[in-house]
């Protein structure tokens, strides 16, 4: 049977500078570009996306999201915050090799998961990143013994930055967002992608002015300001999971095509990134800048054709 990939990357915009925006103090945010409180130290989760996995807790207050393919043809999710934490997240799940790609151009995020593939544990421990897993921090997680295993994992995170310690802040480098393009943009009411094993549903709400989010169907308490559909190359791994199923890795150093969807509308898009320190760009198919609306943002990695 032939194995579809399409797994995670990163996208950071590191060309376009976060806009201000709306009213308040404090600084804005360089994952929503709202002003508020000061960002503080980024957490990044791995979070479960099967169905037993849902509703997932926490998820409907992450700054950004990102959707990525696992094996199988399932997927998995990774929520990032910074300033106001949720008071629980989960379930938690692995951690994967792309991931260190995708966390590296959040600065020196922590990084919280259930554990990972001994190659890839080895990996993260030379990682720019503050790798903080059940044994780093065990009293910050805890097991639901309403839910079966292994969808029962479960994130403390302000137990858990306690026990990290001094981390770094949010950068003041990150996602653009501004006004949409004059120019285009097609009237859209719902967009879906689909993996294998997993489809991501999106369904404009105007009196809310936000994206509603569906996963197999399941309604999600999560309302994206901006969402992104990127068409990336994926391959396989050297890694295997416990089935013998290959690891996909996604590359997302290059450039391919995207669909922004904000304000109801969906625009075609390119991104390009040139090197894995540096963030990611979308323009316009004319290379004017393509910014996003003020908001949280979810981020669908999706793989281009022929590219699997």
């Amino acid at each position: 049977m032939r194995t579809q990939i399409r797994m995670t990357a990163v996208l950071v915009l590191l060309a376009l500078p976060a806009c201000g925006g709306g009213g308040g103090g404090g600084r804005t945010s360089p994952f929503t570009g709202e002003r508020g409180g000061d960002p503080g130290p980024v957490l990044a989760v791995k979070i479960d996306n099967a169905p037993g996995a849902r509703p997932q807790t926490g998820l409907g207050s992450a700054d950004l999201v990102w959707a990525e393919e696992v094996e199988g043809g399932m997927s998995r999710l990774v929520g990032v915050w910074s300033g106001t934490l949720p008071d629980r997240v989960g379930p938690v799940r692995s951690a994967r090799e792309s991931d260190l790609e995708l966390l590296a151009q959040l600065g020196e995020p922590v990084f919280a998961y259930s554990g990972a593939h001994e190659a890839v544990a080895a990996r993260i421990r030379r990682a720019g990143v503050v790798a903080a897993p059940p044994g780093a921090a065990p009293g910050a997680y805890e097991r639901d013994g309403r839910r079966a295993s292994p969808h029962n994992l479960y994130l403390r995170p302000d137990r858990l930055l306690a026990a990290v310690g001094d981390t770094a802040d949010a950068a003041d480098t990150g996602l653009g967002f501004g006004d949409a393009p004059e120019r285009g943009g097609e009237r859209t009411r719902t967009y879906e992608v689909a993996y294998p094993q997993a489809r991501f549903t999106f369904r404009w709400s105007a009196d809310e002015g936000r994206w509603r989010v569906a996963l197999d169907g399941d309604a999600v308490d999560a309302r994206p300001a901006t969402v992104v559909v990127q068409r990336v190359t994926v391959r396989e791994s050297a890694l295997r999971d416990g089935n013998g199923n290959p690891t996909p890795y996604t590359e997302t150093v290059g450039s391919g095509d995207a669909v922004v969807l904000r304000d109801g509308r969906a625009y075609e898009g390119r991104w390009a990134r040139p090197e894995k320190g540096a963030g990611t760009e979308f323009t316009t198919p004319g290379g004017e800048p393509l910014r996003f609306a003020r908001g949280p943002v979810w981020i669908v990695l999706d793989a281009a054709d022929g590219a699997d």
